[in-house]
């Protein structure tokens, strides 16, 4: 079985095609898209409503699979993967950041954080002390035996993010992260994304926000489910912009 080396990116999406039956014909969500994230760098996606931003992560995280094209996590190509290998290999690689949160109500704080953890065969105890550590990373560790629907919005977001950063995964894919947090918080969100890939991890995250895009080391713009690399350090407006016709 093969595995990433140091030069290896953790993840590669190569030529990622996908499309959907919309009665007699079909709707191209993404054509044809190459972007590989290196370990310690943050890529940014941007593009209009309907773009294809939110199907990309879902591809790069197993969670779709392409029409066309590979994903290849830590070495291993996910389309040659059974569905309990991809779960499994998605479980201890990936960390996501979901736009609806996907937080159980059912569950504290704390024990949403633990749960991949614990599905990856870490004891609870061990879970536990590294979940509460994440959720003091994130500012909310006094929250963490209320359950989820005694959380506010932007408390809620930062356990999911906390749920994401918990267990050093190699891979960290975030989609609009901010989007319940103001700007203030917002920025903080960015930051520790920035410094979990500084760690190490690398990182996609999807936003709308040019200035939070800033944080990244280069962005990707969506359009017409196409993918133009940008520069590092685009100015905003040419961000906003996107690529040229």
């Amino acid at each position: 079985m093969s595995t990433t080396t140091d030069s290896t990116p953790p993840l590669q999406l190569r030529g990622i095609t996908k499309t959907y039956a919309d009665g007699d014909g079909t709707i191209r969500a993404l054509v044809d898209v190459d972007v590989a994230v290196a370990a310690g760098e943050l890529v940014g996606v941007m593009g209009p409503s309907g773009s294809g931003k939110s199907t990309l992560l879902n591809i790069a995280g197993g969670l779709e699979s392409p029409s066309a094209g590979e994903v290849v996590l830590q070495g291993q190509e996910l389309g040659t993967l059974d569905r309990d290998e991809r779960a499994r290999l998605r479980r201890g690689a990936i960390g996501y950041i979901f736009q609806d949160l996907n937080l159980l109500d059912a569950l504290t704080a704390a024990e949403n954080v633990a749960l991949p953890l614990e599905l990856d065969g870490a004891s609870p105890r061990d879970a536990q002390g590294e979940a509460l550590a994440a959720l003091e990373v994130v500012g909310v560790a006094a929250k963490a035996h209320r359950f989820g629907d005694d959380l506010s919005g932007g408390e809620r977001q930062r356990v999911a993010i906390a749920r994401a950063l918990v267990g050093n995964r190699p891979v960290i894919l975030a989609d609009e992260p901010t989007g319940a947090l103001d700007s203030v918080n917002g920025e903080q969100v960015m930051r520790l994304l920035r410094k979990a890939c500084d760690r190490g991890a690398a990182g996609i995250v999807v936003t709308h926000d040019a200035q939070l895009a800033a944080w990244a080391d280069r962005v990707v713009f969506l359009r017409d489910g196409r993918a133009v690399d940008t520069a590092a350090h685009v100015p905003v407006g040419d961000v906003l912009a996107g690529p040229s016709a």
